[in-house]
């Protein structure tokens, strides 16, 4: 009796959670189909969804003490406090903790020996992040959320995951090479390219009341089209390291 009253809710969030995973399986299907030369295992990759999961929490321990901190000295109700949140803590802490993850599972993996082995692993560990974020998101506000988050957030962790991927694609190209500044200053690139990416993208959606909508849309479909051109570009010119 109990389980005919709930089972309406319980199957409407399923619906939910599929619509929330979808889309980011979509993505990381694609990009993984991309990968022309040798394609990584399985468990690889799910560790990888695991560790993107994983970062959601680091990040959230990393936005919470940045935004204390962000309010002993700024007013939060100036334009230098959004700049300074969205760049500096929110898209920093998700990004660093993207990465911080990224490298721990994959840097020694033998495995991680062609170029654009960096970028799937960045984009499933950006995927498992979004994924999770999108559940949560989702969950609390409905199916609408699902299909907005489904064209904007999911696809945009995704291309900060192929930005951060191409930079440490680099480091470790560098790496084996005996080039280890080189590498550094890449593995550097793969922090803060893809935080101002995200920086951006946070803000001008936060902003969109006093910008106009116009202007997130221009900036998302720029951000897809390059990001796509890029997989792309590198799925074809990828080689052993």
């Amino acid at each position: 009796m109990f389980y005919f009253l709930l089972e309406p809710i319980l199957m409407y969030n399923w619906i939910l959670i599929l619509a929330a995973i979808v889309p980011a399986i979509f993505l990381m299907v694609k990009v993984y189909k991309a990968d022309r030369i040798e394609k990584e295992s399985g468990y690889l990759l799910r560790q990888l969804v695991m560790a993107g999961i994983l970062s959601t929490l680091l990040a959230l321990v990393e936005e919470r003490v940045g935004e204390w901190l962000l309010s002993c000295f700024v007013e939060s109700n100036t334009l230098l406090y959004q700049i300074i949140l969205y760049f500096g803590i929110v898209a920093f802490a998700e990004e660093s903790s993207k990465y911080i993850l990224l490298k721990r599972k994959t840097w020694n993996n033998y495995e991680f020996n062609c170029q654009y082995d960096g970028v799937v692993y960045a984009v499933f560990v950006s995927l498992g992040f979004a994924l999770w974020e999108n559940i949560n998101y989702v969950l609390s506000y409905g199916f609408s959320t699902a299909i907005v988050r489904a064209l904007t957030a999911i696809p945009g962790h995704a291309c900060f995951g192929v930005f951060m991927g191409i930079f440490y694609g680099l480091a470790k190209k560098y790496y084996n090479y005996g080039h280890p500044l080189a590498s550094k200053i890449m593995r550097v690139f793969c922090v803060i390219v893809p935080a101002l990416l995200h920086g951006a993208y946070d803000f001008i959606a936060s902003m969109e009341y006093m910008m106009g909508g116009w202007y997130f849309v221009i900036f998302v479909v720029i951000l897809f089209a390059v990001s796509f051109a890029l997989v792309n570009r590198m799925a074809k010119r990828d080689q052993y390291i």
